[in-house]
Formats: C-alpha cells, structure tokens, sequence
C-alpha cells in the first residue's frame, strides 16, 4: 500500500516481505537488496559489503526480537530507491536504526528526502522518538573534514550523505573506521601475536571455538556476552538500549543465520575459575565463499580486560578462518575511532582501512 507522499511521479511504499526470494511478490524486496549493494559500492569503492536477497530474507521473516520494515520509491514503475528500518523490542526502547538508500543514478531528484519522510513518519507511528543511521564514505576523499564530537576520526565534510543528513537536522555523533584484513598473505604476526597472549593471560583463560549453531553448553554464557554488545563498546551519543539476551534467543538468531546461507566460525576465552565466557570474535560468511569475510562481534567483558583476550579471539579466529575458508580474500569489520584498544590490536595484526562511517542522530519533535 502506498505509505506515503507523490513527488512529481515518485512514489514510496512499504515493501511487502515474500516467502521466498521467488515469490510473485518479491520484486520490490530484490530491488531494496541490489539498489543497497550499489549505493554501498558508490559511497565506499568496494564491494565488501554486497549482500544477496537470500541471505538477508529469514531476518525479515523471523522478527521476534527485532522488528523491520522497509520502503521503496518508485518513478514511473522503476525503484529509484529503498530505506529500511530496524526497530529494538526491548521495553522502554525509543531509538530506531535506518538506511536511507537512494539509488546513486537519482540522487538529487528527492528520492532521498521522500524516503527519509516515511522513514520519520513510521518512527513517530510507532512512538520512537529518536532516528539513528549511518553514511559511508571512501578513504581517500579530499577536502573539509567534519570532526567526530567523540573526539576521534572525521568524515568528508562535503560528501553529498553528509550534506544531507546536516540539511535534514541530524547531528553528526560518532566516526567509524571500516578496517580490512588480507587472509592471502602472511599469517606470521597472527601467530606470534596469539602466542605471546596467551603466554601474557595465563591458565586461567583457555580458547572454545565452534561452527553455529551455537553448542547447547555455551548458548546461555554466549547469550551474556552478546547482551554486553549493547553496554559495554564506546557509542558516542547514539541512544543503544541494552538487549536482553537468553539461550532462546541464540537460537532463532543462530537458525537466521544459517537459513541465509550463512558461516559463522566463534573464537571464545573461557574464563576456567568461573567456567564463563569472557570474551568472543564472529567470523561470518555467506554463501558466496570467495566473497568477503565480515567480522562481526568482537568483546571483552569490562572485568576481564588487560589480559590480551581480545588479541587471543582475534587471532585464534583468523588462522581457524583461513583453514575453514581458503577461498575468501579478506576480512572486514568496523571500530569506533575511540576504540583505541581494538584498533591498535587490528593494526598490529595487519588490518588497514578500506571506507569509513559517520553515525547520525535525529530526536523528532513531537
């Protein structure tokens, strides 16, 4: 149904969630994935963060913990456009997280401004009181830089995205750094750095691993330390509530994942006195196995940081990562630019920037 306003002969609409990526009804949901994956390439010069429709479906069908909806503007028939939000569950949440993605041929032809209006309106429909998304940006852009308020890291001041989310009456919260490491050369300072931490955290940590879906012995401990995602990495003043996390929900998020095709490989240190998990890295993957690795995940809980686990599930991940998928080139994640600690560790493992993110934040008016 039509959700929203006639701009000359742009129109938006909610997009309807198909049963499956063949579905007589799913052009609109192709159209959200393939314009997503070319204004990512426009912004960043890679294409590290293609996805396929597949691997995106079973998030929209199963939204248990996380509600999503998305839109798409159309001129004349053609998608010009999508944006998709995704909406916390949790009590007392009033921030929603959004993509705003005008496809790059139509931008500056209110694409963009049409979209962003649904996105606000649904926002206020559903009682959020605070919008939140991110631009990407390529590492060699030139020109003014506008400072994160953190203190750390810029994006280009005068890139069309941040052009308009300024115009549009969002503040600029947070800079990331979208960090790639080359899983076809030497794994020698891996080693030697995994090596050295686990002679520095001694035997009161030992290394888990495993292949999702997550072991029935780890799920409730995993569960923690994914729920301490929301609490304890550094987010400017982007509004987060803490997830609440249990076993059960492990278990739909492991069954998303592998229903979209994809890998996940966990690294954990155990903490051997208490028998918890203190710290973990997420390495995934898509169906594609020559295509781009993401690192996803990557914590140590607060009271167990100095002791160099997060060298350990970094490292030890990457060279069972090589052996599981020798076909992938490269890995990808994302750090604030004020996390220093997680960053010198990239850095010394070899990691270097390929784009970078500003995060953005709207409070409506009532």
């Amino acid at each position: 149904m039509t959700e929203m306003t006639d701009v000359a002969t742009l129109t938006v609409e909610r997009i309807p969630v198909p049963s499956s990526v063949d579905a007589p009804d799913a052009g609109a949901f192709l159209a959200m994935v393939a314009i997503g994956n070319a204004l990512c390439r426009h912004d960043t010069g890679h294409d590290y963060f293609d996805q396929t429709a597949e691997e995106q479906l079973p998030s929209w069908h199963d939204q248990t913990d996380r509600l999503q909806i998305g839109f798409t503007a159309q001129r004349d028939g053609v998608s010009v456009g999508a944006a998709t939000m995704m909406v916390p569950l949790e009590d007392g949440a009033t921030s929603l997280e959004c993509d705003i993605m005008p496809d790059p041929d139509h931008w500056g032809e209110g694409v963009e401004e049409a979209l962003l209006e649904a996105i606000e309106k649904e926002a206020r429909a559903l009682g959020r009181s605070v919008v939140q998304t991110w631009t990407l940006h390529r590492p060699d852009a030139v020109g003014e830089r506008l400072a994160s308020p953190t203190g750390f890291g810029s994006i280009p001041a005068e890139d069309r995205q941040t052009r308009f989310m300024l115009r549009n009456g969002y503040s600029f919260e947070q800079a990331e750094r979208n960090s790639v490491f080359d899983l076809t050369g030497s794994f020698d300072v891996v080693e030697r750095m995994l090596a050295e931490a686990l002679e520095v955290a001694g035997p009161d940590y030992r290394v888990v691993n495993w292949l999702a879906p997550t072991p029935d012995e780890y799920k409730e401990g995993f569960a923690y330390v994914i729920s301490r995602m929301s609490t304890d990495v550094p987010t400017g003043e982007i509004v987060w509530t803490e997830e609440k996390w249990d076993a059960a929900r492990v278990e739909r998020r492991d069954m998303r994942l592998l229903e979209g095709g994809h890998t996940v490989s966990v690294v954990c240190v155990e903490h051997v006195p208490s028998g918890r998990i203190s710290a973990y890295n997420e390495l995934v993957i898509a169906a594609d196995h020559t295509a781009a690795t993401h690192q996803w995940g990557t914590l140590v809980l607060k009271e167990h940081r100095g002791r160099r686990l997060g060298a350990i599930v970094k490292c030890a991940n990457l060279i069972r990562w090589r052996e599981l998928m020798p076909h992938s080139p490269r890995v990808s994640t994302f750090n604030a630019e004020e996390n220093r600690h997680m960053l010198d560790i990239n850095e010394a493992i070899g990691f270097v920037p390929a784009s970078y993110a500003g995060a953005w934040k709207k409070v409506l008016s009532a």
